[in-house]
């Protein structure tokens, strides 16, 4: 399904290998903090791109039942290696030459062209799944050392711990759910604070693509705030 002539401008890329209906290629994504995770990028003749993580670390299984069926989207790669920075898998996913292994990224290789967004859209965790319920990145205060701390909204459990937390008026950096903070840890730069997960603009200040006004994932029945009574009361059946 690829011709000799489509291959040609990436047959120097790095672990290059052919297939029927495929080519794969060796990729990865770098965190400042944990180093290079390693995978395997295979992209179909209908364009869809899709990573097998190759990386060894124990953390591994925090993928779950991505890591089960073996193959990842591009954001969920980035987000798995624990890349800190803005979300641009395009930058951050890089592949490395044959000749002097240097690491190129994906948008400045000849991969993109094969790259359709309407084979990507099915996938597991794609941005346009997202996109129909997706909640910004919230940011609580310490009552303690007044500092900030992000909570990840991407899971239901996840609504409900920032829920929970920010309800109780005496939360602390040790009381953070899912993330060992201290009071003594340095807060996050006022730059880093901007980028809250919009799936149009990393800087975004708001709009109706990350702020969600209530919904089942971040209301609850079981919950006697006033915010979650009025939307149980209000929300249509």
């Amino acid at each position: 399904m690829f011709t000799d002539e489509d291959i040609k401008p990436v047959e120097n890329l790095y672990g290059l290998e052919r297939g029927p209906n495929y080519i794969e290629v060796v990729c990865g994504c770098t965190s400042k903090k944990y180093g290079d995770s390693v995978g395997k990028l295979r992209i179909s003749s209908a364009g869809q791109f899709s990573i097998t993580c190759q990386c060894l670390s124990p953390s591994c299984n925090e993928v779950g039942v991505l890591q089960e069926r073996g193959k990842l989207t591009p954001e969920e790669f980035e987000k798995h290696s624990k890349e800190g920075g803005p979300r641009k898998w395009k930058s951050n996913i890089w592949v490395t030459m044959d000749e002097d292994g240097q690491k190129v990224p994906l948008w400045k290789t000849g991969l993109m062209k094969f790259y359709r967004h309407a084979s990507n859209e099915g996938q597991l965790g794609s941005t346009i799944r997202r996109r129909w319920n997706i909640h910004r990145d919230e940011l609580l205060r310490c009552f303690k050392c007044k500092k900030e701390r992000r909570f990840r909204l991407r899971t239901k459990e996840e609504c409900r711990a920032f829920h929970n937390a920010s309800r109780n008026r005496r939360w602390k950096c040790a009381d953070h759910p899912y993330d060992k903070i201290k009071c003594g840890d340095e807060e996050e730069r006022e730059t880093r604070k901007s980028c809250r997960s919009c799936p149009r603009v990393s800087a975004c200040q708001g709009c109706t693509s990350c702020v969600c006004l209530g919904c089942l994932n971040c209301r609850y029945s079981d919950c006697n705030c006033r915010t979650c009574v009025d939307f149980m009361h209000n929300a249509k059946p």
